[in-house]
């Protein structure tokens, strides 16, 4: 298969021992690990900087969110001052973005499987502008609702579809650094969220909200330019019978040719198009529902992640960061967005950190320290604004808690759940699963967002984020006993991985069950080619 080399699998610790060449293939893992878009040792720099581009620019949409959530941290404080709308107004209008865009998320699925995951990207950035430019002029908190309800259904759009079209496109070797991008625009977004916040400020309160929101247009913009420069998913053409138009995609994605072939006939047969069973839309969601052992797992560790991800708090962090620093003590609207800037800094350095690792140290290891570091500093943070409140000293401690814990968010949990949840699921199910995970990490991320001032009210803030320490402790317990490790395995191979009855949650399957099944799929390929 095209991801063994002379017996040797990418991604495993074995080597066949009889091979003579077994310290040169080391040596080149070595360097196919430490450029992650070089093939078979020889850097393919024009398919290299074309994947990328096309990673970039698929992410765009992930800036709406980000801005979003960025923004409406500090856009908040003006609105309730212009609108004067209530406490209650202002949970159900910050946290109902997340919940509405589940519906976008759902209906991507769907509309990517029929027009394409390029033109879906489109779609998501059409509804988003209407609405940001609804909001924009908004005069009453029912306007503002229905500009909120628009923005929240062409986010799900945008937020399902990236990861899916960057994992479909990118080469294995490079597909964790590349699908992490998604997650690098929306901590870019949030971050040109708070500089907004900032540099709008001093502006009227009935002018300054508005430019803060009408900015958020800007990024859908450059979407527009991007589709002349993207070619459609390679896996989704394959599907739709277009064989030639995905080999052309794939040649400009690998210089190899013969990899090409090897990856383009794993596409093939993972599609069903070399007489294999069609799946309808109907059989789709039947499989979803009623799902069998190995899909089962996916689903779990798909859509469990996406959970774990929103309810350790880390939208309600961003969304109310100057409601958590007016706790520490900080006052005034001014030195509170600027606190919230560095909050945005640091969430997106340390997401960079992120994509020179994922690909080099896995998965897996890179969540144990997330999730470990998270429930630190959240612990710390409860702790600090429950003993130290109005004190120099907390204020200090709870920007640092703050800070670390969006560090450790963005290096691990906050990229990788995408990235897991867009290459776990077989072609067949991807954009609809994916989906189907993306709604519980739209759903918790609005839950948490909507009760997170009233939480606040019942058990103080110290007490919500010891609460949410909590929670991520569970989380480090998920990732150990349901994430494997999906490093250096192609897609083909990750759908294989979960079907193994007996190893797969111990993050690797074992040798001789993955050679069985490679085995197994070889020779079924060989059954459907013409005599």
């Amino acid at each position: 298969m095209g991801a063994q080399e002379n017996g040797k699998e990418r991604g495993q610790k074995y080597v066949r021992m009889d091979s003579d060449t077994a310290a040169e293939e080391e040596e080149e893992e070595a360097v196919s690990v430490s450029h992650p878009l070089q093939e078979n040792g020889k850097e393919s720099s024009g398919s290299s900087k074309y994947v990328m581009a096309c990673a970039i620019l698929a992410s765009l949409n992930s800036v709406l969110l980000g801005y979003d959530v960025g923004v409406m941290s500090g856009a908040i404080l003006f609105i309730k001052e212009d609108l004067k709308i209530n406490e209650v107004q202002e949970e159900v209008f910050v946290g109902i973005l997340s919940i509405i865009s589940l519906f976008g998320s759902l209906a991507g699925g769907r509309t990517s499987d029929a027009i394409g995951r390029k033109w879906t990207m489109a779609f998501a950035a059409v509804i988003f502008q209407s609405g940001a430019g609804i909001m924009a002029l908004a005069t009453s908190f029912r306007v503002l609702m229905l500009g909120r309800f628009l923005a929240g259904i062409g986010i799900g759009f945008g937020v399902m579809i990236a990861p899916v079209y960057i994992a479909e496109i990118a080469p294995t070797v490079a597909r964790g650094s590349l699908t992490s991008f998604p997650e690098i625009f929306i901590n870019l977004g949030i971050l040109l969220g708070y500089v907004s916040n900032y540099g709008f400020s001093g502006l009227p309160s009935h002018i300054s909200w508005r430019i803060m929101l009408a900015v958020g247009i800007l990024p859908s913009v450059f979407i527009a330019f991007a589709l002349f420069i993207i070619p459609e998913s390679p896996r989704w053409l394959v599907m739709q019978n277009r064989v030639d138009e995905a080999r052309i995609v794939l040649l400009k994605t690998n210089e190899n040719a013969s990899e090409v072939d090897e990856r383009l006939a794993e596409i093939q047969e993972a599609a069903g198009s070399a007489n294999a069973e069609k799946y309808e839309e109907k059989s789709v969601w039947h499989e979803i529902l009623n799902p069998t052992p190995g899909v089962r797992r996916m689903l779990i560790t798909g859509c469990g992640i996406q959970i774990f991800q929103q309810i350790t708090g880390i939208d309600a962090t961003v969304y109310y960061s100057p409601t958590i620093f007016k706790g520490a003590g900080i006052k005034g609207n001014t030195q509170l967005l600027a606190a919230t800037v560095g909050v945005g800094f640091t969430k997106t350095i340390f997401i960079l950190v992120a994509i020179f690792l994922i690909d080099k140290v896995g998965r897996k290891p890179l969540l144990y320290i997330s999730t470990i570091g998270m429930t630190v500093c959240l612990f710390s943070l409860g702790v600090t604004l429950s003993t130290m409140e109005d004190s120099k000293i907390g204020i200090v401690l709870s920007i640092l808690c703050v800070c670390a814990n969006v560090a450790f968010f963005s290096v691990g949990i906050g990229p990788i759940c995408w990235v897991v949840s867009s290459e776990i699921f077989p072609l067949r199910l991807r954009a609809q699963a994916s989906a189907f995970g993306a709604v519980g990490s739209r759903v918790s991320s609005g839950l948490v967002a909507m009760s997170f001032l009233s939480v606040t009210h019942a058990i103080t803030v110290g007490g919500t984020f010891l609460l949410f320490a909590a929670i991520s402790a569970l989380s480090v317990a998920f990732v150990f006993k349901y994430v494997p490790e999906t490093k250096g395995k192609s897609l083909e191979q990750i759908e294989m991985l979960f079907q193994n009855d007996s190893h797969w949650t111990e993050g690797e399957v074992e040798i001789g069950d993955m050679k069985h099944l490679m085995e197994k799929q070889l020779h079924q390929s060989r059954a459907c080619l013409p005599m």
